[in-house]
């Protein structure tokens, strides 16, 4: 089996992550134990590029209990769990291609692994893989069934490519599930940001001022916590119904400059590019913390911050300090790159449960529907939305109730009224 790991021998750590994760995954575990005795994968051969953690690799060991013969590569370079990665390869005999750290070339080495695989059916995070296959091996994008999507940032590429009539095979927005959004994005980014502030810098959030650009679900998630930690949340926005919706949501909305000159902490989260850019860091003040939680880290322009600084030293672990011109310092963490991932150790498994949940079903649904599906973005069937959120709840011990034939018949007719 060909593979690309840091090291084999940590092996033994990384299985105990990855059991441990397990037990906060029981959708994902209930459908590893259909898929085992059903097999609705067999023989699919499956090229995923996601962040390669604890909870990715339960994912893994679900689709090749289903049958799917799987390779897998990072969806970014620093979020490998190194050990995690080695399991996966000497535990469960699963293809990997991820060193947390690589350098670019090495990124797009492993992607190319992965498409040599010639996966029929692609699970991505960010699109790359899929960019990659449409722009440097477009030969083989008649093997593929179809493929799914896991973030924003990459449905908002593929929604592009499909507007421009260049996607060539029928894409499931894992994203936009109602059950993604919910935990994933509002919850599992909220506390995982946090998280990774809180680990790179070690500092105190309450009383400081703390900006998040982008009030999505990430954005609302993230705000959330921070002013559940005693930030003073102030929110930036470009779209007025989402600014309007965080003024009454409690949260203090202002263009992002007047935002630069007061922020302690700046977080991003729009997938969109140089959010926080030149003009911003030259009214930031002395000392002004800032970092990305969408996924590439272009949402600060670091070229821009790096040409206005004298010079550039890492201080911690995951903390460079570039020193302006002017002799104000300003902290970059991560690299710029997703802090949840870069510094912390991502959403926790009970979130990711939801999420790769729909991932699984909907390589499912992929298969059984692909040659009715055009070569657009389709949304997570509402059916598997709902199966999903209905396992979630049995799995939390929580009842609800049903609609009675009265309520239905009600529901349905028109003849009804007042």
């Amino acid at each position: 089996m060909d593979y690309d790991v840091k090291d084999r021998r940590s092996s033994e750590s990384g299985k105990k992550r990855i059991e441990w994760a397990d037990k906060d995954m029981p959708v994902l575990r209930l459908i590893r134990e259909r898929f085992e005795k059903e097999k609705p994968l067999k023989g699919i051969r499956i090229g995923a590029c996601l962040h390669v953690t604890s909870e990715t690799a339960n994912l893994m060991r679900t689709l090749k209990a289903g049958g799917a013969d799987v390779a897998l590569c990072a969806s970014n370079p620093l979020s490998t769990q190194d050990d995690v990665a080695a399991s996966l390869v000497k535990d469960y005999g699963i293809p990997v291609f991820a060193i947390k750290g690589e350098d670019e070339s090495t990124y797009y080495k492993h992607i190319y692994a992965v498409l040599d695989h010639h996966p029929q059916i692609t699970m991505d995070d960010g699109a790359d893989l899929i960019s990659t296959l449409h722009s440097e091996r477009a030969d083989q994008i008649s093997e593929v069934i179809g493929g799914t999507e896991e973030t924003t940032t990459g449905v908002i590429r593929l929604r592009s490519m499909a507007e421009q009539g260049v996607l060539k095979y029928p894409i499931v927005a894992v994203n936009d599930a109602q059950t993604k959004h919910f935990f994933d994005n509002r919850y599992g980014t909220g506390q995982s940001t946090i998280d990774g502030i809180l680990r790179a810098t070690n500092i105190l959030l309450a009383g400081k001022t703390f900006v998040v650009s982008g009030y999505g679900w990430c954005g609302r998630g993230v705000a959330m916590r921070a002013k559940g930690m005693g930030s003073n949340v102030v929110i930036t926005e470009i779209d007025p119904l989402r600014a309007l919706e965080a003024v009454m949501d409690g949260y203090r909305v202002m263009p992002s400059v007047e935002a630069a000159m007061i922020a302690d902490i700046w977080v991003t989260v729009t997938g969109d590019i140089n959010i926080i850019d030149e003009r911003h860091f030259k009214v930031m003040k002395d000392g002004a913390i800032i970092c990305n939680s969408g996924h590439f880290n272009v949402e600060i322009n670091i070229p821009a911050l790096e040409a206005m600084s004298e010079s550039r030293r890492p201080v911690r672990d995951f903390v460079e300090e570039f020193l302006t011109k002017d002799g104000r310092r300003i902290y970059l963490l991560g690299e710029g790159r997703l802090i949840n991932l870069a510094a912390a150790e991502g959403h926790p498994a009970s979130v990711m449960d939801m999420s790769f949940a729909n991932q699984a079903l909907s390589v499912e649904y992929l298969i059984a529907k692909a040659k009715e599906l055009e070569n657009i973005v389709y949304p997570v069937p509402k059916d598997i939305d709902s199966r999903i959120a209905s396992l979630k709840l049995d799995s939390m011990g929580v009842r609800i109730d049903k609609l009675t034939k009265e309520q239905e018949k009600y529901l349905h007719s028109w003849e009804m009224g007042t």
